[in-house]
């Protein structure tokens, strides 16, 4: 009974300590030297909203940026945009969707973003990113 009452104490604490915690952990304004690609889809995105990358601009992020368990109320989701650049062009999309196959500097791009830095015949090509407040 002592554990229980123990546990639920500690959960509760972390519950409230979490939020901040999360969003601070967001590295707004530090640069990531990484690629992209492109993804098509629709559907509704991590996010919680419906999407569609064939025609809007968004981003997907690595998992690893991800710090709830209900990725419908990350941090992320919240305001966050990650702004891209290749070669003098830069773009700026909103993060909707998690991207669970990338790695830490790697971003996958909504088709009409991608288009905007880099021919998409490329398919994986080398940026500077960093995520910024919408």
């Amino acid at each position: 009974m002592r554990a229980t009452r123990w546990s639920a104490a500690v959960a509760a604490a972390l519950a409230l300590v979490l939020p901040g915690t999360a969003e601070a952990a967001i590295p707004i304004g530090q640069p990531v030297s990484g690629n992209t690609t492109y993804y098509t889809d629709s559907g509704y995105g991590a996010c919680g909203t419906w999407l569609n990358a064939s025609t809007e601009l968004l981003v997907a992020v690595s998992a690893s940026y991800w710090t709830t368990a209900n990725p419908n109320n990350d941090p992320l989701c919240k305001g966050i945009s990650v702004e891209v650049t290749r070669n003098g062009k830069t773009v700026k999309a909103p993060v909707r969707d998690k991207c669970p196959s990338c790695a830490p500097g790697h971003i996958d791009l909504s088709l009409p973003a991608f288009r905007q830095l880099a021919d998409p015949n490329l398919g994986n090509v080398g940026v500077t990113w960093k995520f910024v407040r919408s």
